[in-house]
């Protein structure tokens, strides 16, 4: 693809999204404006369906909705409020290991710069950035296993690893799409743009996609 197609891609995926469900970290940033919940929220999401994310992240809230609270559960008080995400014994372990580090290090207040996220238990560059940009409103790019392999399939990065598709970003994609674009891939990669035999043939933004890699479309 040409670099100035982006403008006319984000476009056309900006009047498709509404469409679809929203994932479920930006509905829970929308819902509570509460970044302690977009953290846990997004540590819950990581390598779990967002249906499952969402129902553990409710029964855990309705037990603990801020740091201080969540260090009076046990350990085993987590794991069962958000069995069955993905490695939920080492999630229920961070989550109050980051809940003890924010009330000892930020007041109990969750951090709004990448760098300071990144020295949570836990905390990579994504879930780093999806606070930062859901959380706070504040620029930063999410770069998920959705938005690494769309963006490449485009042909607009040629990256091997989801940071080196981060670092790419910062550099090209213009800044005011920063934001939305994670939410905008993951919507887009969830219903359209999958990772197999993706819906090409009623995709909006076909005429301007390299389509690598797609060996079978629909």
């Amino acid at each position: 693809m040409r670099d100035r197609d982006i403008h006319r891609m984000i476009s056309s995926l900006k009047r498709e999204v509404p469409k679809w469900k929203t994932p479920v970290v930006g509905e829970i940033a929308r819902r509570t404006r509460d970044p302690f919940k977009v953290l846990v929220s997004t540590l819950l999401s990581l390598r779990t369906q967002d249906a499952t994310t969402a129902a553990a992240a409710g029964r855990l809230f309705s037990l603990a909705g801020d740091p201080e609270a969540m260090l009076l559960l046990s350990r085993r008080q987590i794991e069962q409020a958000i069995y069955p995400v993905g490695f939920y014994r080492t999630k229920a372990r961070n989550i109050l290991a980051i809940c003890r580090e924010l009330l000892d290090r930020f007041h109990g207040a969750v951090p709004d710069q990448i760098d300071l996220l990144l020295t949570l238990e836990g905390v990579g560059r994504k879930t780093a950035n999806l606070v930062v940009t859901v959380g706070f409103s504040k620029p930063g790019i999410c770069v998920d296993t959705h938005v690494h392999r769309i963006s490449n399939r485009w042909g607009y990065v040629k990256t091997k690893t989801a940071d080196q598709t981060e670092q790419v970003l910062r550099k090209k994609l213009p800044p005011r799409y920063w934001i939305p674009y994670n939410d905008y891939l993951v919507a887009f990669g969830q219903n359209v743009c999958r990772p197999t035999a993706p819906i090409c043939s009623t995709c909006s933004i076909r005429p301007y996609c390299d389509r690598v890699g797609v060996l079978r479309s629909r």
